[in-house]
């Protein structure tokens, strides 16, 4: 089941988008079409302080789309695009257990959301993973990613509304769409990341539901792409508690890290351009959460092929954990990561 909502300016708008996802073109004489709409753009921080846990980055009036699909949102709200230079050539995509917002222009979601329940993850314990990557249908050919996109690029096709969530074949194979997919390094996927969507269900079933929302950043200069697919230099996973009325995000670089952070949803807002949860009190917003700990899973070895030997992988492939790694994920301070991020967001 697959719904399509237009949401944004018009492709002709898009061309003057500007620092779309909050990036800086990698090079000032871009390869392809997708790049040569952002060359003459730049990330720019509009930094009020950094004060602990303050950093001001990509402050605007929100702007608060309609939704065709308002049941994978806390309060039927969508998300909310902060920055509107984001806002180009997005669309919305509803499936049957998520819904994403594309962008025409990193060819990637901007998130994806989902409201876990207690239910339906007992439901997907009792399927066995098939794979069905596919390109989304609903998207426009010249906006959308396709397989050969990913082909021996050395990245996984990496899940934000991840596989182990599904709770019916039919969301399995929606689950494989590609509008679902960011780059993303193995080590980061099957590893942290991994482990931080396994804490994610292990709350939902805990507490009986949970709403996620997970996607794709784009900070500073040092930019790649696969094909027209940019590649993001970090990931994100925001959750909202109803039983805590607590919601906070965890944030991770898209390298073989063994560390994430945690953040409050409206430090996440300033940094990313994106609110994940404009249908919950600010106050929630801004207190944060006590997150719980990634979960280990079998997999995320830091060792790696040779990337022009690889083919794409099927998201996940069993690696082994080297002997002696306990496998534990730590915890990195906010500040830290801030200031990784404006290092990463020098401008030329």
């Amino acid at each position: 089941m697959r719904g399509f909502w237009r949401y944004g300016p018009s492709s002709a708008e898009a061309a003057h988008a500007g620092a779309s996802l909050g990036i800086v073109a990698a090079s000032s004489e871009p390869s392809n079409p997708l790049l040569s709409s952002l060359a003459t753009m730049r990330f720019v921080f509009s930094v009020a302080g950094i004060l602990g846990t303050g950093l001001l980055l990509c402050a605007s009036a929100p702007t608060h789309a309609a939704t065709a699909c308002p049941q994978h949102f806390a309060a039927g709200v969508a998300p909310a695009v902060t920055n509107p230079k984001l806002q180009a050539r997005t669309r919305e995509v509803c499936f049957t257990a998520y819904a994403v917002l594309h962008s025409g222009l990193s060819r990637t979601p901007l998130y994806a959301a989902e409201h876990l329940t207690r239910a339906n993850l007992e439901e997907a314990k009792t399927l066995s993973r098939k794979d069905s990557f596919h390109p989304e249908p609903a998207l426009p050919a010249s906006e959308r990613s396709e397989l050969s996109d990913y082909a021996r690029s050395g990245y996984d096709r990496g899940h934000m509304a991840p596989n182990g969530d599904m709770p019916t074949r039919a969301a399995q194979a929606e689950s494989f769409s590609l509008a679902n997919m960011v780059p993303q390094v193995h080590a980061n996927n099957a590893g942290v990341w991994a482990g931080i969507e396994a804490a994610a269900r292990q709350l939902a079933t805990d507490e009986g539901e949970l709403y996620v929302v997970s996607g794709p950043a784009f900070l500073g200069s040092d930019l790649r792409q696969i094909g027209n697919v940019l590649v993001p230099t970090h990931v994100w996973k925001v959750v909202y508690s109803p039983r805590q009325q607590r919601a906070g995000a965890y944030v991770v670089t898209n390298d073989e890290t063994r560390e994430y952070s945690a953040m409050s949803v409206s430090d996440l807002a300033r940094l990313v351009g994106v609110d994940a949860l404009p249908g919950v009190s600010q106050a929630i917003r801004d207190a944060g959460m006590a997150l719980p700990r990634p979960v280990q899973q079998n997999g995320g070895s830091r060792r790696k092929p040779r990337e022009d030997a690889r083919p794409a992988r099927s998201d996940r492939d069993a690696v082994v954990v080297p002997a002696g790694d306990e496998g534990g994920y730590s915890l990195k301070d906010f500040s830290r990561s801030v200031i990784d991020a404006i290092k990463r967001a020098g401008t030329h």
